[in-house]
């Protein structure tokens, strides 16, 4: 396997799911990580379950609590992590909120920090991993989007608003940092196993974390600009676009 070209990494989102599966690809690998979550708990447990793996793979992991709804402490955390790292060049945004929503359910505070988390967050750590980016002229940014943001599904309105506007800024961000030698790649996950889809029956080529970060990981050594994980959600997502709205409205989906 090719060797990657980042040695010091940032996840953002890291206590479970495809996060916490980054990480431990990433520490498996050698890298220096620094891993950022709410949930101070899962992360000391994360952090004790990866220990034999750092000591084996010569990998590191920092751990740090962060609520990504607060923004205004990225720009000082990333300096601080910058510093314990060594450098920074990768940052891969994993943080989601989804709540369950109700087929007549309205709810401003839900969906406003949906808005928060989905994208707040995502701009924040995005806009100093570009700074950063800018200045040393090489660096990749990963942000963990959705194929739920390629149409406006009447299911959950505002989570799939929240995706398409996560690829729209880092499609802009994309091309923006490419005058400066850095890469950002949007993933577009279709049903990943983690608590987000737990509840939710049986689901369409359904795929374990570890191999959602495999082929993530995957993507962003290839410097793909986007990509559907797994990679036939792409056709999924072609027959959406394709359908009029006239027709899609009165889908189910």
């Amino acid at each position: 396997m090719k060797a990657p070209s980042y040695s010091r990494a940032i996840v953002v989102g890291a206590s479970s799911g495809i996060g916490a599966a980054l990480v431990e690809a990433l520490v498996a690998r050698g890298v220096r990580v620094a891993a950022l979550a709410r949930r101070d708990g899962e992360l000391q447990q994360l952090a004790a379950r990866l220990q034999p793996l750092c000591a084996q793979s010569g990998g590191r992991l920092v751990v740090r609590v962060h609520d990504v709804a607060h923004t205004a402490e990225v720009p000082a955390l990333f300096e601080e992590l910058h510093t314990q790292l060594g450098g920074v060049d990768l940052v891969i945004y994993a943080a989601a909120l989804m709540p369950k929503t109700a087929p007549d359910e309205y709810n401003t505070e839900q969906d406003l920090a949906q808005l928060a988390v989905n994208v707040g967050g995502c701009i924040a750590w995005g806009n100093a991993a570009a700074r950063l980016y800018s200045t040393q002229r090489h660096g990749v940014l990963v942000g963990i989007s959705s194929i739920a943001g390629e149409r406006g599904r009447k299911g959950n309105p505002v989570y799939g608003a929240t995706k398409a506007a996560m690829n729209h800024y880092l499609e802009a961000l994309r091309n923006r940092l490419a005058e400066r030698g850095a890469h950002v790649v949007t993933i577009k996950p279709g049903f990943v196993a983690t608590a987000m889809t737990a509840g939710m029956g049986k689901l369409l080529w359904l795929i374990s974390a570890p191999e959602a970060a495999r082929q993530i990981l995957r993507a962003v050594d290839a410097r793909a600009n986007e990509r559907f994980v797994p990679c036939r959600w792409w056709m999924v997502a072609f027959v959406i676009r394709s359908i009029p709205s006239f027709v899609f409205k009165k889908l189910s989906i």
